[in-house]
């Protein structure tokens, strides 16, 4: 049986503005969806023809033209959407746009929970007129009509999926969340990162294994609110995957702490994939608690310091990625970034 389901989170380089969430239940909702293939061509042809409308705006880097499509509550507070339509652009120049799937949730007769707010809609989704399904939970929804596409754009150096969730309005399909993400990484898709965390796995290369199952569920993701049966046999594998050092996890309340050559302890809060540089290998990506940032000289040094003992404890990672990325994190302060490549770090 396939799932789909949205949960509510904020996702880097995408704009949430009507918090999804998404939950796996086996009970009938009252509200309904209808996948693309038991739609009316009306419905179909206008959701996917609102969706289009929307991602080839954000191809011309039209954020103005989105802007005056995105539901009134959030085209008042544009920068943060209009920033993300110049980084896409840029990304999806010239490609070829195709909608993949469009969802068409109806929510019309929601009512309020009993404090007065908005209920939460959720709406299950029998796709293709099988036992397969497609749940979606959205938190304080209004009543209406709502939709969700994924265009995919493709014919480029590397493809994106760009992601909308729609709201019906006086004036037609409205925007009301904008999710961009590429769908591979160093010229490889998820896959291919999916089957290299399994092979890795098999060789006892634990955290290299870890990280890139980490980067297959990002590309195969089309959106960070987005889940799915085949989605979640790769976050169980990632699950154990994961070096014993992680049984607990990796947090500020259980830290991965690190010894380097000197005896000074590393306390590593965050440990994930980056593949910002495009090069031929992703980047490890590691986040690291400290007390102070100190002035660039002493900050760049613990970074470096600390990258010599984490690859020092994981060697491994040296033949699998191009470099570390370290960030010194202070609450309240923006991050000290570091990158090196794997033969600057010694």
């Amino acid at each position: 049986m396939r799932r789909l389901w949205i949960r509510g989170v904020k996702v880097e380089a995408a704009i949430l503005l009507v918090a999804a969430v998404v939950s796996v239940s086996a009970a009938a909702y009252g509200e309904s969806c209808t996948t693309q293939s038991a739609m009316t061509e009306t419905d179909r042809n206008a959701l996917a023809s609102a969706a289009r409308g929307m991602a080839e705006k954000v191809l011309a880097d039209d954020a103005a033209g989105l802007q005056a499509i995105t539901i009134s509550e959030y085209a008042q507070n544009f920068s943060a959407i209009q920033g993300a339509v110049a980084n896409t652009s840029s990304k999806v120049k010239g490609a070829t746009l195709v909608v993949e799937q469009v969802y068409l949730l109806d929510a019309s007769d929601l009512k309020p929970g009993p404090d007065g707010k908005p209920s939460n809609g959720q709406f299950l989704c029998t796709l293709n007129h099988s036992i397969a399904e497609a749940d979606f939970s959205i938190p304080s929804l209004p009543a209406g009509k709502y939709g969700f596409a994924i265009v995919e754009a493709r014919g480029t150096a590397t493809p994106w999926r760009l992601s909308f969730l729609m709201q019906q309005g006086p004036k037609g399909w409205q925007m009301a969340g904008f999710y961009p993400r590429a769908m591979t990484a160093a010229g490889h898709d998820g896959l291919w990162y999916w089957t290299e965390a399994r092979r890795m796995a098999k060789s006892k290369e634990q955290w290299s294994s870890w990280l890139y199952y980490q980067q297959a569920e990002a590309l195969l993701n089309p959106v960070s609110l987005i889940q799915s049966t085949h989605l979640e046999k790769l976050h169980n594998e990632l699950a154990a995957a994961a070096p014993p050092a992680l049984s607990s996890g990796i947090s500020v309340d259980t830290p991965l702490v690190v010894k380097g050559a000197d005896g000074t302890e590393y306390r590593f809060v965050g440990l994930g994939v980056d593949d910002s540089l495009a090069k031929e290998k992703i980047d490890v990506i590691a986040r690291l608690k400290v007390d102070a940032l100190g002035d660039a000289v002493a900050a760049r040094k613990r970074n470096t310091d600390a990258m010599s003992a984490l690859v020092g404890a994981y060697p491994e990672l040296r033949k699998s990625f191009h470099g570390v990325w370290m960030l010194s994190e202070v609450a309240g302060q923006n991050p000290y970034a570091t990158e090196l490549a794997m033969n600057e770090i010694h």
